[in-house]
């Protein structure tokens, strides 16, 4: 009998309006305000590495403090980080997966016993309300708990038809060096099922961070090594995409990328990966997750006050900063008016300011840049619809946006068709349900989606009709589950890898048929 663990269970999320749980929150915040500052050196060949060349990490909540200052790596520590994870690959994948599984586990077990702390430097360095910060680290942990069982599973598969006089059977087998290259909106949760599923199947890693939290992953690297992960095993490479990020792609003993961003530079990245290299001997994998436009349809036959729960939730959570977030609303002709009456003033009462505030239901944007971008959709969606409310910049020494909602948008306005990535809403009419099915897929993404509808038959028919990778029936688009919900999209929206599914391992193992004559 092999390694056995109990049956997966999502880790439940820690309830704020509990005295204990809100002072344990605080006191969190107040210890890891006692780490602001403080440098983080790069995790290369096993050893931890200065270059004098520093990326200052702020808090987007208070735009001039320092959350920390790290080392970046230049193009021959990148090599170096590629070409050490390559040479110690034999080893670390030869490891028995009882003994991998029970490292992941062991890293659950970490990350449960310093939720509240890593819940704080989500806070601080993402702008993460209390509620999003903790929804984050729980699926950090839903993540490890869930794909160490699943290594187990694909270690004892399923067995062949056996042919008269032969025994056959099937092995999982890992890899190589995968490059890790996680987002700055989970930049936990996402991190660490990326780089933990690639670990657990017998890969080694080099994880390149998002600039805008870097001091997250170096935590989470700090807590792989703490739970006993090898020392070679892990590499920690921060930098510009330009300067170590396409070299990593594009080393020939690369050989995966697996990444969380953008659809520019996810289509980057899988042109970069897809060119082959002198002295590469496979075709690179890719597994991109690329983000949406993501659509709810308010059917006539909806229950309105959910509808408008939905979207306000889908579309306003973590200041809309979030792939799977509602940008489109898609409402009967026959609601569209009292849709809008209900949904103006519930997002007027939002309480926005600063993350560290459990009582703020919104945060800051993540970064100047971002609060720029967003502004110039928010004057051009000006000029394509009807402001209801919203339209600007929201008080504070952060990057603070109004949460914004434009009505009376054609399907072929820019803010109906492209990915803001900020708390901004776009309404539009549908004559029928007909008409809605087809303006929700007219779009060049297709991650997530739901439908508010009373309507038996119209469910199912978006359920054939819909094309996105989640859709959600009489529920908000964002909040998929590990296990319950496994996430993933079509089209632009990347290679549909169904993170936290049954099959997502499958993308950093090769299987080998082995069949022996008997003698």
């Amino acid at each position: 009998m092999g390694l056995a663990l109990p049956p997966f269970q999502n880790e439940p999320y820690s309830d704020f309006s509990k005295t204990v749980n809100r002072q344990s929150m605080d006191d969190a915040l107040a210890q890891v305000r006692g780490e602001l500052g403080r440098g983080y050196p790069l995790w290369i060949a096993g050893r931890s590495v200065e270059t004098g060349d520093m990326l200052v990490s702020t808090n987007p909540s208070h735009k001039n403090e320092i959350i920390g200052k790290h080392h970046k790596a230049f193009t021959e520590l990148a090599k170096q980080a590629v070409e050490d994870c390559f040479h110690y690959f034999p080893t670390w994948s030869k490891t028995p997966v009882d003994q991998r599984v029970q490292l992941v586990a062991g890293v659950a077990a970490l990350l449960r016993q310093r939720k509240q702390e890593f819940n704080a430097w989500l806070i601080l360095e993402s702008g993460k309300s209390w509620n999003e910060a903790e929804a984050d680290t729980a699926e950090a942990i839903d993540f490890c708990e869930y794909y160490a069982r699943q290594m187990l599973r694909w270690n004892n598969p399923e067995p062949l038809v056996q042919m008269p006089g032969e025994f056959g059977k099937l092995v999982y087998n890992p890899l190589g060096v995968g490059i890790i290259i996680p987002p700055w909106n989970f930049p936990l949760a996402i991190m660490v099922g990326m780089a933990v599923a690639a670990l657990v199947a017998g890969n080694t890693v080099v994880i390149k961070p998002s600039s805008e939290t870097p001091t997250i992953a170096a935590k989470f690297v700090e807590l792989l090594l703490e739970a006993g992960f090898p020392d070679r095993c892990v590499a920690l490479c921060t930098g510009s995409g330009s300067v170590v990020g396409d070299l990593l792609v594009t080393h020939p003993k690369t050989r995966f990328v697996s990444f969380t961003g953008s659809r520019e530079v996810g289509l980057r990245i899988n042109e970069l990966a897809a060119k082959h290299q002198p002295g590469q001997i496979w075709i690179r994998r890719v597994v991109a997750e690329m983000g949406g436009k993501d659509a709810i349809i308010v059917d006539e036959e909806a229950d309105l006050d959910a509808a408008v729960t939905g979207v306000l939730q889908s579309a306003f959570g973590f200041q809309g900063q979030k792939c799977s977030a509602c940008s489109r609303a898609i409402v009967s002709e026959k609601l569209y008016d009292a849709f809008l009456e209900k949904l103006k003033p519930k997002v007027e009462a939002i309480r926005q300011g600063p993350a560290e505030d459990p009582d703020n239901y919104m945060g800051p944007v993540i970064s100047e840049g971002a609060q720029k971008t967003i502004l110039q959709y928010m004057d051009i969606g000006r000029k394509e619809g009807r402001v209801i409310t919203g339209g600007g910049t929201a008080p504070g020494d952060g990057w603070y946006l109004l949460p914004t909602v434009i009505a009376d948008i054609a399907p072929s306005a820019r803010i109906f068709q492209e990915e803001i990535f900020g708390p901004v809403l776009a309404v539009t009419k549908a004559k029928d349900f007909d008409e809605a099915l087809a303006m929700a897929n007219d779009t060049q993404f297709g991650l997530t989606g739901a439908v508010y509808s009373l309507n038996a038959g119209k469910l199912k028919r978006a359920s054939q009709e819909f094309h996105v990778g989640n859709l959600y029936l009489n529920r908000k688009c964002t909040g998929a589950m590990v296990g319950a919900h496994p996430f993933g999209g079509f089209n632009m929206s990347g290679t549909d890898s169904k993170a936290g599914g049954p099959d997502y391992l499958l993308q950093f193992l090769q299987a080998k048929s082995i069949a022996e004559k008997m003698l």
